[in-house]
């Protein structure tokens, strides 16, 4: 799973990726700071199993806070997108090709309206954010249409003369997008467009598919960033019912500041908390007092959070619809087998079996499957069991295969 990180220039984006991954990609106030894709390490946060169990973990592969699990996440921060990128403009298809290998894009857009259509500088709030919103996804919309342009006509006459489904032939063509024949299938019966005649399709209804293609296959929610700055609350609010659960308000500079503060252990803060506790106030000049309260006054207590691990938490658990799987080999004990107490929380999609979790762990362990064990409640399950959030699996395995 891999989250892309886009925006036009000086959006902050790389404040974002900083924020979320205690990295240090480079920032600046003018447009393609950032040249190559950065990748980072985030996390989503969950409660963890060890609370309901009443133990004490010990993770391996994840973190644990007084009950909430942090499991890694792979994000990727790409160059700024600017209008007509798509056609070459700025950095052109090359950023568009950065978002390949994306299941999910975060898309930063400066709410303040600060920035031009460029990224550079103007007058506070004579700019508005919604335009980047719109523009982004045309940019995506129109880079999938210049793929698929220059074989369109023979994907659609190869379907019509060899009677192959034409959601198969676009699979094929567009497998390099992570783009999958379920998402094209799909895309298809929203459009409403006849698959029998694909090379009857206008123009339009072409770019109509691939519209809803896009929402499907690379689908965006929106970090309404610098929320704190003046003017972003009313344009926030002016946009909020239009786009619901997908503009969520975010100061990614903000949750910098607080994880490198409690990186230093001068604050107590989880990230996604909706507060900080300041546990070395000796370290703090006068100047980072005054900040931290400003921004627990304007961020944390007037919306919850930050946002940047709302929007990581939705990109991952609402969108691409994951959930989270303990494995152990001691059933009584929740212990691997060097006694690490619920070592490892994998993130599945929805729907995985029992066998093929295993062989997530291991190839060879979903070949010699037998049957596993649902620890907290002993239940004995099969290999076409689908799992479900937060529990906890014992697999057992032939011994000789293992």
């Amino acid at each position: 799973m891999l989250i892309g990180i886009v925006g036009k220039p000086s959006s902050g984006k790389s404040t974002f990726l900083n924020a979320a991954c205690l990295t240090s990609s480079k920032v600046g106030d003018y447009p393609f700071t950032t040249i190559e894709p950065v990748p980072g390490t985030g996390y989503v946060r969950i409660p963890c199993v060890c609370k309901e169990l009443g133990v004490e973990d010990n993770p391996q592969n994840s973190i644990c806070i007084e009950g909430t699990r942090l499991v890694p996440i792979q994000l990727l921060d790409v160059a700024g997108l600017v209008p007509d990128a798509w056609e070459g403009r700025g950095l052109g298809n090359k950023l568009l090709d950065d978002l390949r290998r994306a299941d999910v894009l975060i898309h930063v857009v400066d709410f303040s309206g600060s920035l031009d259509a460029d990224g550079n500088n103007i007058e506070r709030g004579s700019y508005d954010p919604e335009k980047d919103i719109v523009f982004l996804e045309r940019e995506v919309v129109k880079w999938l249409e210049q793929l698929l342009h220059k074989d369109w006509t023979r994907i659609s006459r190869t379907s019509e003369a060899e009677k192959i489904p034409i959601d198969k032939l676009l699979a094929e063509k567009l497998a390099g997008l992570q783009i999958k024949q379920s998402h094209i299938k799909k895309a298809l019966t929203k459009s409403g467009l006849n698959i029998a005649i694909p090379s009857k399709w206008s123009k339009e209804e072409i770019l109509q598919f691939l519209t809803i293609l896009r929402s499907i296959a690379k689908p965006m929610i929106f970090a309404a960033n610098k929320i704190d700055i003046e003017g972003s609350e009313d344009n926030f609010n002016r946009l909020k019912d239009q786009y619901d659960k997908d503009l969520i308000p975010c100061s990614a500079l903000a949750e910098y500041f607080l994880r490198k503060f409690a990186e230093k252990e001068i604050i107590s803060y989880t990230p996604g908390d909706p507060d900080f506790t300041i546990t070395k106030p000796d370290k703090l000049s006068e100047k980072d007092n005054a900040t931290l309260e400003k921004l627990r006054i304007d961020i944390l207590q007037k919306h919850g959070s930050t946002g940047v691990q709302s929007l990581i938490n939705r990109a991952v658990f609402d969108i691409m619809d994951v959930i989270a799987i303990y494995p152990v080999e001691d059933q009584q004990k929740y212990t691997d087998h060097s006694g690490n107490v619920l070592p490892d929380v994998y993130l599945v999609p929805r729907g995985t079996t029992a066998r093929e979790f295993a062989g997530l762990i291991h190839q060879d362990l979903a070949k010699s499957f037998i049957n596993a064990i649902l620890v907290k409640t002993q239940r004995r399950i099969g290999d076409n069991y689908e799992l479900e959030d937060g529990d906890i699996i014992k697999i057992n395995a032939a011994e000789g295969l293992k």
